[in-house]
């Protein structure tokens, strides 16, 4: 397998999405020493194995071009990952983890979308999917995530209903 460009980005891709789990294992360890607690523990092992399918997909059936406009796109969707990320801060990571005692977060993107983490996640990878040439992975990719995001946002919504104010369902 040549280093072309499609390679070149699916490994920066990984190559953040790995700094991104060492960031999310130092925060939620430090938020579990706090008293938080974790849930929904069943789908993580999903989620992990999905995007690691979608990374190992796209390096392999990639052709080595990349469409400019699908990348833009991609990368405009990474302002709003770090947007998330910092508006988060400390409270950021990759499980549902819920300290009781903390404030919901309501700015950033949180004033505007309830979930803007997952609205990222489930157009980044369609998008990056399309920018490689790959519109059935973009597809399949899509709708899996899709389901899991379903199941994963249904466990964080009843997680906070609490502190929401809400009775969870």
């Amino acid at each position: 397998m040549d280093l072309d460009a499609a390679r070149i980005v699916v490994a920066l891709v990984a190559a953040q999405r790995l700094g991104e789990l060492v960031l999310a294992r130092r925060n939620t360890a430090r938020l579990l020493a706090e008293g938080a607690v974790e849930h929904g523990r069943a789908h993580y092992p999903a989620i992990v194995a999905l995007h690691t399918a979608w990374l190992a997909v796209l390096a392999v059936q990639a052709e080595g071009t990349v469409a400019p406009w699908w990348l833009a796109a991609f990368l405009a969707l990474q302002a709003g990952r770090v947007w998330v990320l910092v508006t988060l801060g400390r409270y950021w990571t990759t499980r549902i983890v819920t300290l009781p005692a903390a404030p919901l977060v309501r700015r950033g993107p949180y004033r505007w979308v309830r979930h803007p983490n997952y609205l990222v996640v489930a157009l980044e990878i369609p998008v990056l999917a399309l920018a490689l040439g790959l519109p059935w992975t973009a597809l399949g990719f899509g709708l899996a995530n899709a389901a899991l995001l379903a199941w994963r946002i249904r466990t964080e919504d009843r997680a906070l209903a609490g502190r929401r104010g809400i009775s969870p369902a």
